[in-house]
């Protein structure tokens, strides 16, 4: 069991790294890097959907929305350019980008939302 999350876990980042190649190449469907940039903005993500000290929902955004999303963006990339990506990414040592402006837009967008939940619940709270 440990082997395959392991191998599950390794196929996963191969994935991304591999739609984050898509995601520069000009041969990749617009339709296709717009979905891309979400699904490797979400990998890349400090903060999850649901975050992972919550017993079991915690895990559910990084084994089924994930690999999801990943799976759509690849219908949407002509098979053989998705082969070539893979391709790239077995030969080379691709490193994903490590970006903080992304980690304080990101981290700023869940404060406001979370004030926001505050705030509309203490209206209701209050009549």
């Amino acid at each position: 069991m440990n082997k395959r999350l392991k191998c599950f876990a390794r196929d996963i980042k191969q994935q991304v790294k591999a739609l984050y190649l898509a995601s520069r190449d000009p041969r990749t469907p617009i339709a296709a890097k717009c979905l891309v940039v979400i699904v490797v903005a979400y990998a890349l993500s400090p903060i999850d959907l649901i975050p992972d000290f919550i017993p079991v929902l915690g895990y559910v955004d990084d084994l089924i929305l994930l690999p999801f999303g990943i799976y759509l963006a690849v219908k949407l990339i002509p098979e053989p350019l998705w082969h070539e990506f893979q391709t790239q990414v077995e030969k080379s040592s691709i490193n994903l980008p490590k970006s903080w402006p992304a980690v304080l837009a990101i981290g700023l967008f869940w404060c406001m939302s979370l004030a926001a939940i505050v705030m509309h619940y203490g209206a209701l709270s209050r009549g």
